[in-house]
């Protein structure tokens, strides 16, 4: 099946350098992945994954090993954002 994962400002790094300028990488995966094996191969620091969405809905750190993705899913991940 075919998901996107966005991931968003320092974060987009982790994505292939084609897939930087637009912040989002298309992928293909097998059925009933999770969003945690989905986000492994990033390689993306846990302590930046502070918000992860799919289809715009919040899915908690405890639940990301266990949310099974459906085709056409996005993902899209934010890291901890400070202002002031």
């Amino acid at each position: 099946m075919r998901l996107t994962v966005k991931l968003y400002a320092s974060l987009a790094s982790h994505l292939s350098p084609e897939a930087r300028s637009t912040n989002q990488q298309p992928i293909d995966v097998p059925e009933g992945v999770s969003v945690a094996t989905v986000l492994a191969p990033f390689g993306l620091p846990v302590e930046l994954t502070k918000l992860v969405l799919v289809n715009g809905r919040y899915v908690a750190p405890e639940d990301r090993p266990h949310e099974e993705l459906k085709d056409g899913d996005v993902v899209a991940v934010w890291p901890p954002i400070a202002g002031g």
